[in-house]
């Protein structure tokens, strides 16, 4: 098959949405399948690129002062036709609701190809990364919301990665059947092994105290301080812990001010974006990852962490239930309740070997998730797909 992947988020950026389409076109790929992701420019101007096995296609774009790791396209009908001309593509998935999203889907169905839609964002979340929006984030959350709809319209099929996750989601209005693929995790990089020891050095992080981890964009919707006001409970308590919060976003500096006030400075690293191959290292030296945001369609981050041996905290809302058992892998706890997030790691930090069963079934539920799961059904759904637009033709 000739596949095109459209994604307004796309490596090298750092985000679920731009690992979760680079994971899917690699495996693709690897399966014998032509795959191109059309994606915004790094530089403004467009260009091609190869990013191992893949061709990437980046069109025209500019930056937005209210989200620096986020560059949106310039996009015509014209130039979407162009691509979908000279690559030909049986057919094309489309993985975001900005510009880049919105056009190629545009483009597809006047061309007649099938296309599959992959919603990985909720509205609110959208809202709360952008600050200025804060006074009309109700009706902004309509608007995405509406906006969405039009992405789905003309779609073949919507997946979600979680059937948590289409439960969040109103989709009487959306005529494309919606269905549950997991995005999926490459199991070759996350496994448990052990870290390099010059990560400890590079990174400035201790080795002999229990190191409880968050791996993931450190936005305000991500409930971080949260975390941090746990970490104040388990100092008060006497415990020997160290966090390492990896990262960047835009709620970095009142973290900074509320570690401060809580004089935590010495009790927690953060690393700032590090490289790929240090954030495999990086999600080997914990001993617990938490993931205390509410917005989690699936998750990615804590099943890297679960892939590499980790017990999880998670919070009782969006799809972490899914990935987070309790008294199985880790401990879900009630959103925003820090007494209870606090509770859940004082029992993992006092149990070494309750840690060590955790982390095993933690490595089992993450193997469902594996990419050589995953793939085979994505080629299914675009089969199905192919053959319904063939017929209706």
């Amino acid at each position: 098959m000739r596949i095109l992947i459209a994604n307004d988020q796309h490596w090298p950026m750092k985000s679920g949405v731009a690992t979760a389409a680079r994971t899917l076109a690699q495996g693709l790929a690897t399966n014998g399948h032509t795959v191109m992701v059309v994606a915004p420019s790094q530089t403004g101007r467009g260009y091609k690129e190869i990013d191992e096995n893949y061709e990437i296609t980046r069109i025209r774009s500019f930056g937005l002062a209210f989200r620096k790791n986020l560059r949106v396209s310039v996009t015509y009908d014209r130039e979407m036709r162009r691509i979908l001309d000279e690559f030909q593509p049986d057919v094309v998935h489309v993985h975001t609701q900005l510009t880049t999203g919105i056009g190629m889907l545009r483009a597809a169905v006047h061309r007649g190809i099938p296309v599959v839609a992959t919603n990985h964002v909720m509205p609110d979340n959208m809202v709360k990364n952008i600050k200025i929006l804060a006074p009309v984030s109700r009706p902004f959350s309509y608007i995405l919301t509406e906006y969405g709809a039009l992405l789905y319209r003309g779609a073949r099929r919507i997946v979600m990665p979680t059937e948590s996750a289409i439960g969040l989601f109103n989709t009487d209005r959306i005529e494309a059947p919606a269905l549950a693929i997991s995005n999926g995790i490459n199991l070759d990089r996350f496994k448990p092994g052990k870290s390099k020891s010059e990560l400890f050095k590079k990174f400035n992080i201790p080795r002999n105290k229990t190191l409880i981890t968050y791996i993931g964009r450190v936005d305000e919707e991500k409930h971080i301080h949260i975390l941090i006001q746990a970490l104040e409970l388990l100092r008060w308590s006497g415990k020997e812990f160290h966090a390492v919060i990896v990262g960047s976003g835009n709620a970095r500096g009142k973290l900074d001010e509320l570690i401060d006030t809580l004089k935590l400075n010495d009790h927690i690293t953060f690393t700032g974006l590090v490289s790929d191959d240090d954030l495999v290292q990086l999600h080997r030296i914990g001993d617990v990852y938490v993931m205390p945001s509410p917005t989690e369609l699936q998750c990615l981050a804590m099943l890297e962490a679960m892939a590499s041996g980790k017990p999880v905290v998670a919070v009782d809302a969006g799809a972490l239930g899914e990935l987070c058992l309790t008294g199985k892998n880790g401990y879900l706890v009630p959103v925003d309740d820090v007494d209870a997030m606090a509770k859940a790691l004082v029992d993992l930090i006092d149990n070494p070997k309750k840690r060590e069963t955790y982390a095993k079934r933690s490595i089992k539920i993450a193997k469902r998730h594996d990419v050589r799961v995953v793939i085979p059904k994505f080629e299914k759904l675009y089969e199905q797909v192919i053959e319904e637009t063939q017929k209706s033709q």
